[in-house]
Formats: C-alpha cells, sequence, structure tokens
C-alpha cells in the first residue's frame, strides 16, 4: 500500500537506544510525519517508549506492526541480522522503508532488498543521515563550487579507546559478526565511507588489511583501507579501536586547497586555499536524523530525491566488503 498523500504515519521495529533521541523524536517534528506505533519484543519496554513517547499504540509483535492499517512506512532499528529479514516483509507489505545502517550482513543481501522494493514500487530509504546534515551540505557546497579545485585524495583517521565493555569482555552485538557483519568497523565506518560517496562520487574500486590487536572480542579491531573513486581520486583510512586516545578527522586534498572535518563530531569546518582560511561552525541538530526523516517526507511528497536509498546503501555495503574481507 503505498501512500496516496505524502502523509507519513510510521511505526518504529525495535525501539532501542537509537531511537530515543537521533531519531524516534524526529518523526513527529517533521511537517506531514508522525509516529504511531512501535516495536520491541520486551512489552514492558515497548510500553514505556509509547508512553514516554506519545506513541499511539505499541506492540511485541513485529508482523502486526508491518500490517498495522493505521502505519504507512515503516523504520527497522533493531541490529543488521534482521535488517534483511524485516525488510522484506515490509516490501511484501507495499510499505515504505527506512533501515538502520549499515543496511544489512552483507552486499548480497542489500541487493536482495532493493529488487524487493523495486518490484513492491515503494521507496527503500537507509539511515545514512548524515548526506542530509547542513555542516555535510556546506562541504559538498564547496567542493562543487570548486573551492579546492580538483580532489586528489581524501583521508580519514579515526581512532577510539576500548570501552568498559570491552575490556570486560561483556557481551556486545556491535563486535559479534554475526549480528553486525564486522565489529565496530561495520558499526561506524560505513557512516564515513558512505559520506565520502555523497561528497565525491561512487568508489570504484577498494581493498585493505584487518586485525584483532586486543584480542578482546571475535571481530577485527583495526582496519586499514584504500579506495579509488570513479573520478580518479583516491583515498584512504584506518580505523583502530583499541588505541589511547579519540580521534576523527578527515582531509580532503584538492589541486588548490584543503577541508577537514569530522565525520561523528561537530567541530568547525575548515577550508583553506588562496583566499585564506575559512572555519564554519555548524551544529548538529538536536534528534540527529531530522533532516533525513524531512527528506523521506519531501521524496515521498515528489519535491526532492532523498540522498540516501537502498541503491547508494548497497554501494557502501560493497566498498566496506571490498575493505574488510577475509584475505587469504
Amino acid at each position: 500500500m503505498h501512500p496516496t498523500n505524502s502523509a507519513l504515519a510510521w511505526g518504529i521495529i525495535g525501539c532501542g537506544a537509537v531511537t530515543e533521541l537521533k531519531s524516534g523524536p524526529a518523526f513527529n517534528k517533521v511537517a506531514h510525519s508522525r509516529l504511531v506505533a512501535v516495536m520491541r519484543r520486551d512489552a514492558a519496554l515497548a510500553q514505556s517508549y509509547a508512553e514516554r513517547h506519545g506513541v499511539p499504540s505499541w506492540t511485541t509483535d513485529a508482523d502486526a506492526l508491518i500490517h498495522n492499517p493505521q502505519v504507512n512506512a515503516v523504520y527497522i532499528a533493531t541490529p543488521p541480522d534482521s535488517h534483511h529479514f524485516y525488510a522484506l516483509k515490509v516490501a511484501a507489505a507495499g510499505k515504505i522503508c527506512c533501515v538502520e545502517k549499515p543496511m544489512a550482513l552483507n552486499h548480497r543481501e542489500c541487493l536482495e532488498m532493493c529488487a524487493a522494493f523495486e518490484a513492491a514500487g515503494v521507496p527503500l530509504f537507509v539511515s545514512y543521515y548524515r548526506r542530509s546534515l547542513p555542516r555535510f551540505a556546506q562541504v559538498k557546497e564547496w567542493l562543487d563550487e570548486g573551492a579546492i579545485g580538483n580532489v586528489r585524495h581524501v583521508h580519514w583517521a579515526y581512532t577510539r579507546t576500548p570501552s568498559p565493555t570491552d575490556l570486560g569482555r561483556a557481551p556486545n552485538w556491535r563486535t559479534n559478526p554475526q549480528v553486525a557483519g564486522g565489529g565496530y568497523f561495520a558499526d561506524l565506518a560505513c557512516h564515513g565511507l558512505d559520506l565520502c560517496m555523497h561528497l565525491l562520487g561512487d568508489i570504484v574500486h577498494a581493498q585493505g588489511f584487518h586485525a584483532q590487536q586486543q584480542g578482546l572480542y571475535a571481530a577485527e579491531d583495526a582496519v586499514t583501507g584504500v579506495w579509488q573513486f570513479a573520478s580518479g581520486a583516491l583515498g584512504s583510512g584506518y580505523w583502530n579501536f583499541g588505541a589511547a586516545e579519540r580521534l576523527d578527522a578527515v582531509t580532503i586534498l584538492g589541486s588548490q586547497g584543503t577541508i577537514e572535518f569530522s565525520v561523528f563530531g561537530d567541530q568547525p569546518l575548515l577550508l583553506r586555499n588562496s583566499q585564506g582560511n575559512q572555519r564554519l561552525e555548524i551544529a548538529h541538530p538536536e534528534n540527529i536524523q531530522l533532516f533525513h526523516i524531512e527528506n523521506m517526507q519531501k521524496h515521498v511528497a515528489g519535491l526532492a530525491t532523498h540522498p540516501s536509498t537502498g541503491h547508494t546503501a548497497q554501494r557502501t555495503a560493497w566498498v566496506m566488503e571490498q575493505i574488510n574481507r577475509p584475505r587469504g
């Protein structure tokens, strides 16, 4: 069932931590959008979420939410191992869908999801919401207007210290490859690599190496990658989750200048070229998925094309696999 107008009535499958502030409240802050139902397997937690966020309906049954006649769009906010399973159900119901990132466990599942929604004739979005954030719209504007000339190279360095959960070897789905499709690299690096393609075009070649340097969990904790864009520009990055300090630094090197920013923080954007240095502070919104959700509504209304769809996200999944695939 495709909505006959642009009003979106959302249901959430998996109303966990990511939906508390990042996304959930934003569904009711966007015009012609509202959150009408939530699902979680734990009844007490589902009821608590609904009561705290003013959601009219809650359930422990995902099928009941998907087939709820009051719901015409479904947001899948579960861990990656169930994205493909639930998305195919949403496609079969003919409803609009948004899937949390990473899109699925692997590229094959992503392609199957895209095919299902194309056959159903309804949109599939993926929560690479950085494509919709104003701070990165500014970076793209600089690039598109040639503020640093021709892009030669992009480099992203990302490090984190091990968390108490890691050090205590406590269960954590984000470091369980069977649930997350990898470790923190799968969970976090996808955001920045997807953003790179939004800013600079498709990555057409990629490779990398990975290691378990700490031995704290089953997934990799250190990854190094290199890639090439269709434009001919090159890229490199490293991601280490057992470092002494936190670091999140992207540098885009052009023939006439550089742009620097962080993927996850809201540090000032820095543009350096022959005209001098420009420093801009553009803060994240309170609900970081606000503009992402707004753009989904505009897409359905025919007012704009959403920058993060199943098609763009499957490409990100392919790049992630190329960098982090097993090496024999």
